[in-house]
């Protein structure tokens, strides 16, 4: 066998192989501590929708300035989103305090 023939037919192999793989596609959501109900609800149906599209879904609370006070808080409102998305994804993180951000991660079901 040709040595290019080889290394040809490995590449075209490997490139089969990589457009047969999925991607994964992470969506953002950001919430503040004291983020109000009204705007709690409308970002929830935004995570819905994430996680029906098959996205995985970061979920964060951002602490400015002296809001860092307001910890338990937001990870409370992390908990809830977590908790009322339960039927869709399931968590992949509780949430985690880096730096000035509590992020938690959610996957989405298997359907």
């Amino acid at each position: 066998m040709d040595y290019k023939k080889f290394v040809y037919e490995q590449k075209k192999r490997e490139k089969t192989l990589k457009s047969k793989a999925t991607k994964v596609i992470i969506k953002e959501i950001r919430f503040g501590p004291n983020t109000d109900n009204h705007d709690y609800e409308f970002k929830k149906k935004h995570a819905e929708k994430f996680l029906k599209d098959g996205a995985k879904l970061k979920a964060y609370v951002f602490f400015k300035g002296r809001s860092i006070i307001y910890k338990d808080q937001g990870e409370i409102l992390l908990l809830r989103l977590a908790q009322e998305l339960e039927e869709l994804g399931k968590v992949e993180q509780m949430p985690k305090l880096e730096g000035k951000r509590m992020i938690m991660f959610i996957a989405p079901k298997k359907k």
